[in-house]
């Protein structure tokens, strides 16, 4: 332990510089991801928070936040049992007393209640898939365990995909079927996500700065570092928010890990009600669900928050509803009467549409003639009526532009 020790007093002896401006020596701001900007009552307000998670006991955070000098916090981060690599420098420090201080202590305690929910998904997928363990905390700094959360640029859900690589990955993107959002399918496209990007660089800072930025981003920085393939070397050519996500990860899992040391405490929780899952083949509402099975609204979006309409396509594929089980019991038994209630109200889309031609229309579609009079030319008469010369023409099978006064042609 104490050659580790000392191995990572060197390593942060020499990586100060690399938190600091190249030119000015500053030490560069700290830039909190956005996921954790979210106010802490927009948080709360979720359905599922709202009624498994009771804010933390006035008492439990009465305590401040100790001061440790960076000694100890070197010493933790070893002691992690972790694959990935949980460096310490000025940076990760920075990113930790921002999370332990001030506001961010309520989001903290907000988020070690909300894991419950979700740590368990997301340890079952990154299992499956042979992915360390640590990644399980990579949704606190991308979407703060909302499984609604929605960036500036359009990433969604609790691993915020952008559509592009959702669909990639096999996630559903449409008008009314939004899979990014889908706590379980989510986790495993992300899963996927990972461990191919793993396959790349072989190195899992450079894996989570991808999954920030890009591919493309971080072999641009690898190519501006003379093929460098190491975070750190390549930290002043990456993006802004780039640059902090790999330190924000490390603070996370320290934060998730010691939270006790900084007298934080989880907002307590109570796991909800068993849940299942039915195929549905046929096209459901929300409303028809929560009538006939008296189920909460709220309730049945906070299970199935991938369906953006409270619309289930399930007459275009085949689609999952998930209910607590004593519900699911009742919707199966009363299927026909879920079907069919306010079916029509409902579900307005018209699948045929009869074409009935007006009075009017029928009008301007007769058949007109025209007698011709002295002075008159096939052009003066395509004017009077709206049509062209060749129209004329054809009409009457004129090879020429010759016509008689006192004859009838057809002009429309």
């Amino acid at each position: 332990m104490k050659k580790i020790l000392f191995f990572m007093g060197i390593i942060l002896a020499g990586i100060p510089a690399l938190a600091q401006n190249e030119t000015t020596g500053k030490y560069e701001e700290v830039v909190i991801p956005q996921a954790l900007e979210q106010p802490i009552d927009s948080l709360l307000d979720e359905w599922k928070v709202k009624h498994y998670v009771l804010a933390s006991d006035s008492d439990c955070m009465k305590g401040s936040n100790p001061y440790f000098p960076d000694s100890v916090y070197i010493d933790r981060l070893v002691k992690m049992p972790t694959v990935m690599e949980m460096a310490y420098n000025e940076v990760v420090r920075k990113y930790i007393d921002t999370y332990v201080e001030g506001k961010m202590r309520e989001k903290v305690s907000y988020m070690l209640g909300a894991a419950n929910f979700y740590i368990p998904i997301f340890e079952e997928a990154l299992e499956a898939y042979g992915l360390p363990l640590e990644l399980k905390y990579l949704p606190i700094i991308e979407s703060a365990l909302n499984p609604s959360a929605v960036s500036r640029a359009g990433a969604a859900g609790l691993w915020q995909f952008m559509t592009s690589t959702a669909k990639i990955y096999g996630l559903t993107v449409n008008s009314l079927v939004d899979e990014r959002r889908d706590p379980i399918k989510s986790t495993w496209a992300a899963a996927r996500y990972l461990k191919d990007l793993y396959d790349i660089y072989k190195d899992w800072n450079l894996v989570i700065a991808a999954y920030n930025c890009g591919p493309g981003n971080v072999n641009k920085a690898i190519k501006r570092t003379e093929g460098k393939a190491d975070y750190w070397e390549i930290y002043y050519n990456l993006p802004k928010e780039t640059r902090g996500y790999v330190p924000a990860f490390i603070a996370a899992n320290y934060v998730m890990t010691y939270y006790c040391d900084h007298n934080i405490c989880p907002m307590q929780t109570d796991l909800s009600m068993t849940t299942d899952t039915i195929h549905v083949n046929k096209q459901l509402h929300f409303k028809q669900i929560a009538e006939v099975c008296d189920i909460p609204m709220d309730e049945i979006r906070d299970l199935n928050p991938q369906y953006r309409r409270d619309i289930i396509p399930g007459n275009s594929q085949e689609c999952i509803l998930r209910l607590p089980n004593e519900h699911l019991h009742t919707l199966i038994s009363n299927m026909d009467s879920v079907y069919n209630h306010k079916k029509n109200q409902l579900f307005t889309h018209r699948a045929t549409v009869n074409l009935k031609e007006t009075t009017s229309a029928k009008q301007a579609s007769a058949v007109v003639y025209h007698k011709i009079r002295s002075g008159d030319t096939l052009s003066t008469i395509a004017r009077r009526y709206g049509t062209t010369v060749s129209r004329i023409k054809k009409l009457n099978g004129l090879k020429n532009n010759n016509i008689r006064a006192g004859k009838t042609i057809r002009v429309k």
